[in-house]
Order: structure tokens, then sequence, then C-alpha cells
């Protein structure tokens, strides 16, 4: 008659053996052996593998050529089980339970259950959210949460694998030296437990780079055997199942100064570490998506009945102390002055209890386990096999996550880690370095120490794996669909919550270190931006924030104090113009908005490259501008400005200011061109915009310094990245403001606003204003104290007495002749009307217009010459753009600008506010 055990969903013909605990755990093990092995043998004896496992369990292929794939079962479910089996249940968990009892026992297991159950259901959203390659926890939090966390925990969870290892090394390596005590010390006892552990962790290492293959037989070997002992523990002990014993063993009886129930459980925490194994090999696995969750959860389930059922069993068998010696038995009834429950049960331990030196009890002997099992070398074997077994699982898990680390490239140096060896991809390289950590926690030869540190670094894997479970399903991002639904984001998030707390409250100055360690491989990676692009929950996270705050802004009135210039800047591409993206970016950076507009001609549009705006926008990343990057299409720079001036921006974040490079190719240039720029710069003042416009000495364009085509930008150099005046350290230089007209403060604010760059931190600021001698001083004070109460921190203020004054005869005649190509001369010509002239060229300047605007024409050219005179040398000029005319041509208004700025030798700012006010000195 045939049994069916629903757990695995495997026919098992004929009877099963005995249900004694030792017979029915080989008896499945060696079944799940041949279900994960492939195992299509007809032998009676043989199990057969039904439909829906067989969909699951993928073939393997040809032995030869295709690497060792595993299943749920040896792969994650017995790797696990034979983690949490660690030394900790062989050597710790009954001295826990004689310090905390077994009622506060029962609650560290819970705890840590519950800790490891969460963690259990976040890995396994977040490893069914996709497919899974190698790299286990670091490669699931990394593509969760992105390179920032990812990274940082990493480089921690693979030492902490690195730490498990020498923890259960250093535990073979005690029940060794116990062993070697009756016959043979090599020096003593701490130095042999040093001795011991690195020749056992170096045996382990050979058998690691041996492959995936023969580690993971000597693990399956190694379980054969401590499966074989675990049932052992229900057998009689030194006095029995007795009640007594068992009311006694129930309250805690913490011995030592610092024995209380978070260092219990520090200590514990260690054997909850097992949870990842599976998902540290996940690349090893054939079907990760549903090994990962069915394996995990099954482990953590027979785990924690085991850990519950040992720690009762062995505090009902066994008192506290018991000094070992056979002449303390009780002759008689005789119990006067009997101390401890043994007097009881016939025996008197009062001396070594009053003296505190007893050698055996639950209190007292680390090895007691073997004494209740009823021989003493069977446990002494499942120490050996649980402890190797596990040191061997987390040699081969740290390498493989730091491996998955160096291939990612996200910090320098590590990346000689990266190279795999074999058809497995075996890190090798990575191996020698986990050994060498190893080693090196083995020296310390102490298991409590080991302990408390593993169970921080373990502690913070586990919160940032239930924060990345948490986040991705709180960002409601399209790209979050695991197919394994039994979790919740509220559970995720109190398992993080949860495993912070804990981690200060086992060791909080090792969790202060911890914390240090990801915060400074998170500032590190934070501040170099790797060039990767995982779909992360940050990123998702970081678009509904913004779109969550630019909706909200759209309910907020403005205010003057809360004015930013926010810049729309034409620079066609940026990378032509990069002094015009920098001078925006020395006063918009990290205080406004700047927007890089490209008005693309309709002949440019053909031969523009497709990526070209990618290009662009990795060329502004490299430079570290803040700034968006819009192109547009249009017949016009009039028509694409105007677009863009109603179309860019978004709610409240819409540009308010236009900023140009001045056209310094005017004379050269069509008078359509002229016009069209004229006309954009009245367009801007009609849109109720603010104005800029940069002049430099040796123009804004650089495009014929490339050697290639204007708008390929090379992502592998720097040779693009031509440095301009605004990224240098200005010095004690002078910035000066010619202030000519109010124009609602702007002229003011923006110079205030670069000096708070560090490369202009230590400029004064100069500013000019028009005055008569007469009140001189009155108007200077006055400027001083208006700038004072504006909080506007400026150096000096000079008034201009002069600036009525004709100009010098020489420059005006400059002036003349920079306009007469332009002139009409209607008057000179004879036999022709005006209007014909003016049919004939409609842009030219007639006499009577140049007649009407010579007043103004000459304070130009003397404020020039006033501007020369004081500001040569200063790092930048800043002057009042004249208000344009609509009756004032083209030609002549482009020709103040001209003169305006003409013959400097540092960039020169014409600038101009919406007449709105953008200073105040009120509070409100």
């Amino acid at each position: 008659m045939s049994h069916e055990p629903a757990l695995i969903g495997i026919r098992i013909p004929g009877p099963l053996p005995s249900t004694s605990g030792r017979y029915t755990m080989y008896y499945f093990l060696y079944y799940f052996q041949e279900v994960e092995g492939g195992n299509t043998n007809t032998d009676p004896g043989a199990c057969e593998i039904s439909a829906t496992d067989a969909g699951s369990e993928e073939a393997q292929g040809s032995e030869e050529k295709a690497p060792a794939r595993f299943g749920w079962v040896v792969g994650v479910m017995v790797r696990c089980m034979l983690n949490i089996w660690g030394v900790i249940l062989f050597l710790r968990l009954s001295w826990i339970t004689s310090q905390a009892g077994i009622l506060l026992t029962w609650l560290i297991i819970l705890i840590s259950v519950t800790v490891t159950s969460v963690t259990a259901l976040s890995i396994s959203a977040i490893a069914t959210n996709g497919r899974v390659i190698s790299g286990g926890a670091y490669f699931m939090i990394s593509r969760t949460l992105g390179p920032e966390i990812g990274g940082p925990i990493g480089v921690v969870f693979s030492f902490a694998n690195a730490l498990a290892c020498a923890l259960n090394t250093v535990g073979f390596a005690e029940v060794a030296r116990d062993l070697m005590q009756f016959g043979v010390v090599m020096v003593d006892s701490i130095n042999d437990v040093r001795i011991v552990g690195v020749i056992t962790v170096t045996v382990l290492l050979l058998i690691s780079l041996a492959g995936m293959e023969w580690e993971s037989k000597v693990i399956l070997s190694l379980n054969n055997f401590s499966s074989f002992l675990i049932s052992l523990f229900q057998a009689q002990g030194i006095f029995g199942y007795r009640t007594e014993i068992f009311l006694e063993n129930l309250t805690p009886n913490w011995r030592g100064n610092e024995a209380n129930f978070f260092q219990m459980f520090a200590i514990f925490f260690p054997s909850a570490i097992g949870i990842l194994s599976g998902a540290n090999i996940s690349g090893d696995l054939k079907d990760p998506a549903t090994a990962i969750p069915k394996g995990t959860l099954m482990a953590i389930f027979w785990t924690t009945i085991s850990y519950l059922m040992i720690s009762v069993t062995v505090a009902s068998c066994v008192v506290r102390d018991a000094s070992g010696n056979m002449t303390d038995i009780l002759t008689g009834n005789l119990t006067d002055g009997c101390v401890g429950l043994g007097c009881k049960m016939g025996w008197n331990f009062t001396d070594c209890i009053q003296q505190k030196n007893c050698e055996y009890g639950l209190a007292n002997n680390s090895k007691v386990l073997g004494q209740v099992s009823g021989f003493y070398y069977l446990i002494t074997a499942g120490v050996f096999a649980a402890s190797l077994s596990s040191a061997l699982g987390f040699l081969v898990s740290a390498p493989k996550v730091f491996q998955c680390l160096c291939k990612d490239n996200l910090y320098p140096y590590i990346g000689f880690f990266a190279k795999g060896y074999g058809k497995n991809d075996e890190p090798l390289r990575a191996y020698v370095l986990c050994y060498i950590i190893a080693v090196a926690f083995i020296l310390i030869a102490e298991l409590n120490t080991i302990a408390a540190l593993i169970s921080n670094f373990f502690l913070c894997s586990y919160s940032l794996i239930n924060f990345s479970c948490f986040h991705a399903s709180i960002t409601n991002s399209p790209g979050w669909r695991p197919s394994f639904h039994y979790y919740s984001k509220w559970t995720a998030l109190f398992g993080a919550v949860i495993s912070v707390v804990l981690m200060f409250l086992f060791t909080w100055w090792a969790a202060l270190i911890t914390f240090c360690i990801i915060f400074f491989l998170f500032g590190y990676i934070n501040y170099n931006k790797p060039k990767v692009n995982w779909g992360s929950s940050v990123q998702a996270g970081t678009y509904n924030m913004a779109l969550s705050y630019s909706v909200s802004l759209t309910g907020v009135e403005d205010h003057v104090k809360n004015f930013r210039p926010q810049c729309l800047v034409l620079t066609g591409p940026p990378n032509q113009r990069p002094a015009l993206v920098d001078f925006v970016g020395s006063f918009t950076k990290h205080i406004s908005l700047m927007i890089c507009g490209d008005i693309i001609m309709e002949p440019e549009r053909q031969t523009r490259p497709q990526d070209a705006t990618d290009q662009l926008v990795k060329w502004m990343n490299k430079r570290k501008v803040r700034s968006f990057y819009t192109p547009f299409t249009a017949e016009s720079l009039r028509t694409g400005a105007r677009y863009l001036m109603q179309a860019s921006g978004l709610g409240k974040l819409k540009p308010n200011t236009l900023v140009l490079g001045f056209k310094s190719n005017w004379r050269e240039s069509s008078p359509e061109s002229i016009e069209d720029y004229i006309n954009t710069i009245y367009d801007t003042f009609d849109a109720n915009f603010c104005l800029c416009i940069l002049r430099m000495m040796d123009g804004l364009d650089i495009s014929d310094q490339f050697d290639c085509e204007a708008d390929d930008v090379s992502d592998n150099s720097n040779s693009d990245q031509i440095k301009t005046v605004f990224q240098n350290t200005q010095g004690k230089k002078s910035i000066d403001v010619y202030w000519i007209a109010d124009d609602g403060g702007l002229t003011l604010l923006v110079p205030y606003l670069i000096t708070r760059r560090k490369h202009w931190r230590n400029c004064k600021i100069r500013v000019f204003i028009v005055g008569d001698e007469l009140n001189m001083d009155e108007g200077r004070n006055e400027m001083m104290a208006l700038l004072k109460r504006f909080r506007l921190h400026f150096s000096d203020v000079i008034v201009m007495t002069d600036s009525e004054k004709r100009p010098q005869a020489k420059n005006m005649t400059r002036f003349v002749d920079s306009v007469a190509p332009f002139r009409l001369h209607d008057e000179q010509q004879t036999g022709v009307t005006d209007q014909e002239l003016r049919q004939r060229e409609p842009w030219k300047i007639s006499d009577k217009e140049f007649e009407a605007f010579k007043q103004k024409s000459e304070r130009k050219v003397r404020l020039n010459e006033i501007i020369r005179r004081n500001s040569q040398h200063t790092a930048l000029v800043l002057v009042s753009l004249p208000v344009p005319h609509s009756d004032c041509p083209s030609a002549l208004y482009m020709a103040w600008l001209d003169t305006l700025t003409c013959g400097l030798h540092c960039p020169a700012v014409l600038i101009r506010g919406n007449q709105q006010n953008v200073l105040t000195f009120y509070c409100q």
C-alpha cells in the first residue's frame, strides 16, 4: 500500500519505513536527492515525479556541457536547513536555554522566526519579479532599490557570509579541541582552536575550488549524517523527563555581568541567517522564481519546529548545575543543607553551586546535547557535519555575491575578483579573498564575539531586503509585478524596522559601525553616479515625489520672497555653447529651474543624428549641469522661442527668464536674421519674461573646435568638455553691475546668486548708478542703505556723474561706421521717393530715424566708455538692457547692444527684469 506525502507531491512506492525521526528524515532526504537529480529509474525502490513537478524541474541536458543546476529541495531547502542547523544549535542552544529559560528562549526563537519569515516573504516577492541571476540578496536589492543601496549591502552581505563561514569553522574547531584534550594538546586551548580552524577552512576552500557539483555532493553527504542524528534528541537523558526540571528551567537565570535577554538573542540570531543560502546561489538554480520561495519557507518551517522541540526537550531533562562527580550522590534521605534541584533527584551539587565552578549541567556544559542523546560522540559527529556543511555553504555564497558586485563595477579596484572560471563561472579569486577574511576572524577564536558581529550584518541585510520590497510596493511602479502574492508592503516595513531596532538592542556600537560603513559606501556611489540603469524602485519613487510636489505646488501663490530666476536658455546644442550653459548654471544650480532649448531649423532636422538628444543629455550629465534639454523644430528662431516660452515647463515649474547668446555676427547676417533676433527680444517682453543676453569676447559658439560632427557627443572621453571662464576660480576680482534703470531687482539678484558659488565666492560686487555731481554722496548713501535693507552683500556703490556728457568723437565715429551699411541715406538720393526706398529695403535705417535716436545712441556710446574705463579687468559685467522701442529699427537696436558691451576682456551680460519685484526687505 503506497503512501503519498502531500508535502512534496512525490509518490513513493511501497510502505514507508518506521516513523521514528531518524529513519523518516533519512528516507525523505534520499528521495529528495533522487527527484532533484532527475533519476527516472523504474526500479521499485525509485520514486516518480508528478507532472506538476516535472514541469518545474527542467531537464539538465547534456551532463558534459550543461552547468550544474539545482531544484528547490537540494538547491534551497536543504541548503537553508543545513545552515540553520549550525553550531548555534549544537553548542549554544542549551546554554541560551539555561540563561533565558524555556519561555524566553521560545520568545527569542519566535521573534527570530518572525523576522526571517517576513524577510523570506520579501525575498520571494523580489525573486519572482523577473529573472534572478547570480548574486542572491545583492542582486535582488540592487535591482530593486538601485546601485546606491545595492552596492553597500552587497559589500556588507559578502563580508557577513565570510564571517558566517568563520563562525561555523570556529564551532567545529572548539569541538575538535575538546576531543584532543583527552590526549593531545598542541599549544593551548585558544591557539588550538585557531590552528584547527585555519586547517579546516583551508580544506573547505579546496572543496569549493573543485566546483559546485563537488561542493553540493559534500553538503548532501553531511546532511545525510546530521539528519540521522537529530532524531536522537528524544532519548532519555541524565535524569530523564522530569516535571520539576521543566518547571525550574521555565524562567530565566541570568549569569555573568552582561547576561541579559538581548545578549542571548544576539548570540542565537546567527542560527537564523541561513535563510538566504538558497538565494545566494540563485544563478545555479534551475528555476529561481519557484525554488527560492518554496525552499526558503519550507526550511524555516521545519527548522523552527526542531529548535522549539530541542530547547524544551533538553530543558526538561538537564538541571542547570552539576559537578560530574560520582561521589556527590546522596545516601538515604539526608538533604539538610543541600542546594539546587539535584537534591530532589538524589544528588548534592551544593559545593560547586556555591563556589560557581560546576563543569556540567545546562548552564555550564555546551556539549550537553551529547549527554541528552544518550551517546556523546554522535552529537560530536553531528556538530562536525552541521558546522562543516554550513561553513562550506557560506564559503560558496560569499564569493558568488561578491563576484556579482564586482561585475557591476560600482566600486574601483574590485574588478579583479569578477573573473570566473569553468562552465559554472566559478569566482576562484573571490574564493581566495573570502578565505583570507574567514581566517582573520577565525584567529579571534571566540564564538560569542563572532556571533554578535554576524547578527548585526545580517540584520542590516534583512532590513534592506524588507525595505526593498516595501519601497517597490509603495511606489506603485507598473514594473513591480511579482508572481508571488503572499506578501504585504506593511509586513515588509515592519520587518525592516524591527531588524534595525534589534541591531541597536543587540550591540549598539556594532550597529553604528555597520551603518557608518553603509553610509560611506552609499555616499561614494551617490557621488560617482555609476552608469547603470536597472529600473529601480528609487527611480519610481523619485518620479512619484516629483509628480506629487509639482501638482501640490500649483496651489501655492507666488510670493516675492520665493522668486527664483527660472531660465529658458536658447543654447542650441548645449555642447556647442558651454559658456552659456555654465553661466546660467552658476546662478540656477540647486536653486531654480534651467531648461536648455534647442531650436532646430527645418534643414538641420534632416541631418540630425537620431540619438542626438540622448548624447546631449549625457554631455550635460557629465558636465554636472542640472538642466532639462528640450529640442524643438521650428521655421525660425522667433517662432521656436515663442512656442518654447509658452509650452516649456510644468505647472509652477515654468521659466520666467529667457537667456540668449549675443549675436556677434550680426554685421554679416542677413536682414531677416537680425529682424528675427530682435523680434525674439520683443516677444520676450510681451510674454512678461525677464531677459538676459550673454556676450563673450571670443564668442559663444565653439562648434568649429570639434573634429567630429557637432551633435556627435562622445561618451567615453572628455574631449568635448571644454572648460569655460565660469568654471574657473575668480579669486578676489570684482563683479560690476551698471544699474541704469529699476527693473524689479533682477539686475541685483543675479550677481548675488553667482557669488554663492565657490568659484565666485571671493568676488566683490560693485554697483554703478547714474547721478549728478551735486547729490552724489546723498545718492550713494541712499543706494547703500537700500542694498543693506535688501540684505545684499555689495562692497561698493559708485555714482556715475559724467554719463550725460557727450562721447568722444572717435568712439562716436566708430558707432556711425558700424551702422553705415544699414543706413538708407534717403536724403542723399535724388529721383527716388522715400516710399520706394522703404519698399526696396525696409530693414534699413532712414536718416530721420537715425537723427531721432541720435541722443540715445550717444548715451550708449558714452556708457560704453565708462564701462571700459572702470571694468576692463573685472570678472563679470552686468549692464541694464535698454528697452526696445517699436519704432526703433532692428539694426540700430542691435548696434546699441553691440556698442554697450564692446571692447571688454570679460563676459558681459545685458539684463532686464519684467518690472516685477524680485527683492523685498519685509518679513511677509
